[in-house]
């Protein structure tokens, strides 16, 4: 459904925070969008660096798995891009290590909807396994 320019187009985040690279799947109560974490990623330079194996931090997953739930609320007749504020996050837990090479597919679904504040469980998964859950809360003023 978005490219890589079609996110950054309503995201403001750019490189190194804009961790989603594709949205494939989008409803009025659902998203999935792709992350597909490669070596070259800035943060794999001092998180665990070598003889350590690299693992892509927990904050940065929560990250993209928040920008994801963020295409929940966005307005595509905007020309400029949308901005979310981040200002929950409940149930978070990590049950897979992601390392390079490996794809997130980030699924979030609407828990609740109260004027400017969206509330979203957020699954992360690798090859259909369980990487990291949670429920995000957003805010999006007018």
């Amino acid at each position: 459904m978005y490219d890589i320019e079609s996110i950054r187009k309503r995201l403001p985040h750019r490189y190194p925070f804009l961790l989603v690279d594709r949205i494939v799947e989008q409803s009025e109560e659902r998203v999935v969008g792709l992350k597909n974490v490669t070596v070259n990623e800035s943060f794999f330079q001092g998180h665990f660096p070598p003889p350590l194996e690299a693992i892509m931090p927990g904050v940065l997953i929560l990250e993209a798995m928040t920008q994801t739930a963020a295409f929940l609320v966005l307005d595509e007749e905007k020309a400029t891009p949308s901005v979310g504020y981040l200002v929950g996050i409940d149930k978070a837990k990590f049950r897979r290590k992601v390392i390079p090479g490996d794809q997130l597919r980030m699924e979030a679904r609407i828990s609740r909807r109260k004027r400017e504040l969206l509330q979203a469980t957020v699954e992360a998964t690798v090859d259909g396994e369980l990487a990291a859950s949670a429920v995000v809360t957003l805010v999006v003023p007018d």
